[in-house]
């Protein structure tokens, strides 16, 4: 949603009236429509989905986002691997500064902040908008960015048979106020933690939450339910995943 009145705003800035009307209507005839389709969905006490697994490393240690896009994508049918996508994703090239106290740095918001690749080298990682902008690539007319609705949405898109890609932590529980830091960033300041953590939930029960970890490399691994959801949820409730044909 973010996208759409940052672009918005920059049509209103130059003046062009036409291109306004035509971002605000689809902005319009958009989210409702992404509203139904989720809320047209039934919800199952239990779903358990098939989805490939990638693992991150060794070659991106930094890239849990583009490799859980990349499972979500071959879930589609979509053969791009995480390396491809690791060269496509968005990136925010803002180099980290820190003066008198603060910490200037890019936005994931906006791209992938730091460096994917090298450990050793400052870095984050990337948030929902330019992760579904990459997904629109490959699925233009499929691709769902349902960031900040509710975990039965996202039970309900898993009852219909598709995974969702989230941002978490590596924790799988709510953090505290500790494990965040203050960024200024271009766009202005936004919080973060060196915890963030991007996973595909495939399922869920009465107790856990199922998902495939790009970082220790398990199929299916668990959470207690509760704690992941409020982990999921601290994090924005960023979730991302695709219609079914």
């Amino acid at each position: 949603m973010y996208t759409y009145f940052r672009s918005i705003t920059n049509m209103i800035k130059r003046n062009n009236k036409i291109k306004i009307l035509i971002c605000m209507s689809l902005f319009v005839m958009n989210f409702p429509l992404i509203n139904v389709q989720a809320e047209s969905l039934k919800i199952k006490n239990s779903v358990l989905i098939d989805a490939p697994l990638i693992r991150q490393n060794p070659e991106l240690p930094r890239g849990c986002e583009v490799t859980s896009l990349a499972m979500l994508l071959q879930h589609a049918g979509i053969k791009f691997d995480k390396m491809t996508l690791a060269d496509l994703i968005k990136k925010d090239p803002t180099p980290y500064k820190k003066k008198n106290g603060k910490i200037y740095y890019g936005n994931p918001y906006n791209g992938f902040v730091g460096d994917m690749y090298i450990k050793k080298n400052r870095g984050l990682g990337v948030y929902h908008e330019p992760i579904a902008d990459l997904s629109r690539t490959f699925l233009p007319t499929r691709t769902i960015n349902f960031t900040g609705h509710s975990f039965e949405d996202v039970q309900r898109y898993l009852t219909n048979g598709t995974p969702v890609w989230v941002i978490t932590n590596a924790r799988y529980k709510e953090l505290p106020k500790s494990k965040f830091e203050t960024w200024h960033t271009r766009d202005g300041i936004i919080r973060i933690t060196y915890h963030e953590h991007s996973v595909l939930i495939t399922g869920y029960d009465q107790k856990y939450v199922y998902f495939n970890d790009p970082l220790t490399g398990v199929k299916n691994k668990k959470a207690p339910k509760q704690d992941f959801i409020k982990a999921w949820e601290q994090m924005g409730k960023q979730a991302i995943t695709y219609l079914n044909d």
